[in-house]
């Protein structure tokens, strides 16, 4: 049985990624701040047969991450999706930054996934997939960027597609896969109700993308439908 860990999986893309991968037979590790609280994800559980697991994980606190990774079963793990992220508060242009959201922001969404990629990468190596993935945003892309503002939220994920490209190349001769994927315009708390897809549609998508990565594909930023995005 294949092993997915997804942090953030308490809501929005996390949650729809823990629950198809279940669905399809996957054991699947949750990772969220509050498992207790995690209401939609226990939901799930009773019709998933013993393969979803919650996980206790605070990527902002080094020492959660830690205790997460050599806690419980210390199994492979296939493929590891950073998912957690916050958006910070919004209309931050140059005069009106608010510098303790910044840092926030920047913790959550860019130390984060670098340190779940350093306490996991063992289980990680262990695997036959050897895949880890990120979930960034177009707003990341440097090329992609013409209307400006949010600044904390767009500077975390330029920041995050350059820790996984760097990771990818200090990887390469383990052969893991590290690739950052924009997941689209998702109806979530992050993304509103006017965004055009939701969130079932968007990790469908980029599972069928997950599937058939391989280390040739390492270090590239994807688009949830397999396009390559712009740096």
């Amino acid at each position: 049985m294949n092993t997915v860990l997804v942090t953030g999986a308490n809501r929005g893309i996390g949650l729809e990624f823990a629950r198809q991968y279940a669905v399809d037979g996957w054991r699947v590790l949750a990772g969220c701040r509050n498992p207790d609280s995690a209401q939609a994800l226990q939901r799930l559980m009773p019709d998933m047969e013993g393969r979803l697991s919650l996980v206790d994980i605070d990527v902002t606190d080094v020492g959660s991450v830690q205790q997460a990774a050599v806690e419980g079963d210390q199994g492979a793990i296939d493929v590891l999706i950073n998912c957690a992220g916050v958006m910070g508060k919004s209309d931050q242009t140059i005069g009106t930054i608010d510098y303790d959201d910044w840092e926030h922001v920047l913790d959550v969404n860019v130390l984060g996934p670098a340190r779940m990629t350093e306490a996991f990468l063992e289980r990680v190596a262990q695997s036959s997939r050897r895949t880890i993935v990120t979930i960034t945003s177009g707003m990341g892309s440097l090329a992609d960027n013409t209307s400006g503002g949010y600044i904390p939220y767009r500077t975390s994920k330029a920041a995050v597609n350059m820790v996984m490209r760097s990771a990818a190349i200090d990887l390469a001769r383990q052969r893991i896969t590290c690739v950052v994927i924009n997941p689209g315009w998702v109806k979530t708390d992050m993304g509103g109700r006017g965004a055009t897809l939701t969130p079932e549609q968007s990790v469908s998508a980029m599972r069928r993308l997950i599937e058939r990565l391989g280390p040739k594909d390492s270090g590239r930023f994807y688009n949830y439908d397999g396009r390559e995005y712009p740096w």
